[in-house]
């Protein structure tokens, strides 16, 4: 049964071949997509293989490419293996697009994402060409219902010259009406408040709004989204989930929080998933989330009823999950709500809640400042993702990590981070396996302390806190003191031999 359901879009259905010819050298694409969630299959390959002909050639064809965050290796992967990127933003993963990041071949701008939608629309980048986006059907009278992510689609469906659609069969059709898209926030100085007051308010349509005189094309397709499994849980993200859980349980003692907690946010990975899980097990009632993404942990929290409502921009489920959640989407859709990462990820409607944001890191340092996007200070990983947007507007910013990375080789917790993209004003709570460190109200030497005595690993503390008295000894100042002749001396000497830890 064909999805397209308006007898207009149904005279420009065509191939990806053909779709794929629309998009032209040199000229910015904005295509949907957030953690592998709802990006186009099809089109994204076909403009690959036009560019490694191209190439072929001995013609130059690259394009600027813009997503909601991360795709697949049907996106960022085949035009990246092509040489078609010549800048990326505002997140990925994919490894082939990262060596070429790291190799210096494609510039990458890494954005809030909750910036970067508004950013592109504003014009920074140039003009916005061609917008490529996957939808689950269109409506008789033309409208889009979205697919497994909203992401920045309705900003690149307004700010685009040409629109080209995938239809997707695999998506189910009874995502229809688990989506809310309102018009979205307008840029400066016409801007307005977002009422939303609570994650499970809806404040605009299911669908998307569509000028159908600017859709070139539409295609057809039926493939599955990147859902990647989860990792068993272990020992070491159980006891990263009990930290947190038993430090959320004395807030709300303290009467700082209420008993249902506030809204979670969860950043996408093992840890965050296994901080879901233990929430599971946990004494907590009548969660509620708002968050980036949905991950299977957040899934079996609304199954179990602990959860009533998560508000989100996409899922990023292992494919088990994503074949339960299309299986009952009409039962999931009075659950769970997708909106544009314009509202999911914004300052305002973050900080209104009282969100509890729950983040990954690379390192952090002694100070609390965090590092979330670059190995050994230059080798971008995946980028920044909605993380600062959560992180800085939070009412209470926790970061999860484990204390060890590479068998022990390196520390994720050093004397001064490599790089820098959550500031210490910015983080509040640091844990890892070895325990929790809660630097709020703390000044700087104080929290230095924590840090080494409850979340470095006891292979590194010695070294940690050596460098620590040394910095105190010798710094002129003490309101933070440093010791800057050595405060990189772990990743020298990681780069020079493999390991942090002296030979």
């Amino acid at each position: 049964m064909s999805r397209i359901n308006s007898q207009l879009f149904q005279q420009k259905v065509t191939t990806a071949d053909v779709a794929a010819g629309f998009i032209e050298p040199g000229t910015n694409v904005g295509f949907s997509g957030f953690t592998g969630s709802g990006y186009p299959k099809a089109v994204p390959v076909a403009l690959a293989e036009r560019i490694k002909a191209a190439h072929e050639a001995g013609d130059e064809f690259q394009i600027g490419v813009f997503t909601g965050a991360s795709t697949a290796p049907e996106l960022d992967g085949a035009l990246a293996e092509a040489g078609g990127i010549a800048m990326r933003s505002p997140y990925q993963s994919d490894p082939a697009l990262r060596g070429r990041i790291n190799a210096g071949e494609t510039d990458y701008v890494d954005l809030h994402l909750s910036h970067s939608g508004p950013v592109v629309a504003s014009g920074v980048f140039g003009p916005l060409d061609t917008a490529v986006i996957e939808v689950s059907a269109i409506t008789a009278d033309g409208q889009l219902v979205p697919s497994s992510s909203v992401g920045n689609n309705v900003r690149w469906i307004e700010a685009a010259r040409q629109i080209i659609l995938e239809v997707n069969h695999w998506q189910s059709a009874d995502l229809e009406g688990m989506h809310d898209i309102k018009d979205l926030p307008a840029l400066p100085p016409h801007r307005r408040p977002i009422l939303i007051t609570h994650p499970a308010d809806r404040i605009g349509f299911t669908t998307m709004r569509i000028n159908p005189e600017r859709v070139v094309a539409v295609v057809e397709t039926d493939a599955p989204d990147r859902n990647t499994p989860f990792k068993p849980l272990d020992d070491e993200s159980r006891q990263i989930a009990g930290h947190l859980l038993d430090f959320l349980a004395h807030e709300v003692k303290l009467g700082r929080i209420p008993k249902s907690l506030l809204p979670l946010q969860s950043g996408v990975g093992n840890i965050a998933n296994a901080v879901l899980a233990g929430l599971l097990e946990g004494p907590f009632e009548h969660l509620t989330s708002f968050t980036e993404v949905i991950q299977d942990g957040m899934v079996d929290l609304l199954d179990s009823g602990k959860m009533t409502v998560a508000s989100a921009t996409a899922f990023s489920l292992s494919p088990t999950y994503a074949e339960k959640l299309n299986a009952d989407a009409k039962r999931y859709r009075e659950l769970i709500v997708l909106r544009p990462q314009d509202v999911s990820n914004h300052p305002e409607v973050i900080r209104r809640l009282g969100v509890i944001a729950c983040n990954g890191l690379i390192e952090a340092d002694i100070y609390g400042n965090v590092n979330s996007t670059h190995i050994m200070g230059s080798r971008m990983q995946n980028g920044l993702g909605g993380s600062g947007d959560f992180t800085r507007n939070a009412f209470i910013s926790c970061f999860v990590t484990p204390s060890l990375a590479k068998g022990g080789a390196i520390s994720s917790i050093v004397p001064m981070v490599s790089h820098v993209d959550h500031n210490e004003h910015d983080v509040q709570v640091i844990i890892t396996e070895q325990g929790l460190a809660d630097l709020r109200g703390l000044a700087p030497r104080k929290r230095a302390q924590l840090i080494i005595d409850h979340c470095c690993h006891p292979t590194y503390r010695p070294m940690l806190q050596e460098y620590f008295d040394r910095s105190v000894a010798t710094a002129k100042a003490q309101h933070t003191p440093v010791d800057l002749a050595t405060a990189f001396d772990w990743h020298v000497r990681f780069n020079q031999t493999g390991s942090m830890l002296p030979g």
